[in-house]
């Protein structure tokens, strides 16, 4: 589902803050690419195949929430007052919850086995209410 949803988020907060077709396309790009190598991570067989999708994938997540900060900043910059602290509520909750998403995985079964199967499922439960339902 996250790579249906995930590009809605990053268009719902594009959209209003003014950014252009090019640059959501780009971090939608970039969020597809993230999210298929954050899929490869967890189908992998062999541990070090595993770490190095992980690895791709997150330093994808980092690209992402640095143009989401950047260049859409800079964009919604010039809007008004409500669009502006609109735009930034919108942007903490998925700076915060989508930094997690790494580290869950990370501490998690296919990772380094820190969280039971449970744990990791309630994680990766409440990131998902938090970070969609939070947002919308």
């Amino acid at each position: 589902d996250w790579l249906f949803t995930t590009p809605l988020l990053l268009l719902d907060i594009g959209l209003p803050a003014g950014a252009s077709n090019r640059d959501i396309g780009a971090l939608v790009g970039l969020d597809a690419f993230m999210i298929v190598t954050g899929l490869g991570a967890t189908l992998m067989k062999v541990e070090i195949a595993r770490f190095t999708f992980w690895t791709i994938s997150t330093i994808a997540m980092i690209f992402l929430l640095y143009y989401l900060v950047a260049v859409f900043g800079q964009v919604v910059a010039d809007a008004d007052e409500e669009t502006v602290s609109t735009f930034n509520a919108l942007r903490n909750i998925i700076l915060v919850t989508w930094i997690i998403y790494p580290v869950a995985w990370l501490v998690g079964t296919e990772g380094l086995n820190l969280v039971s199967l449970y744990g990791e499922t309630l994680i990766f439960m409440v990131l998902d209410l938090v970070a969609k339902i939070g947002f919308g």
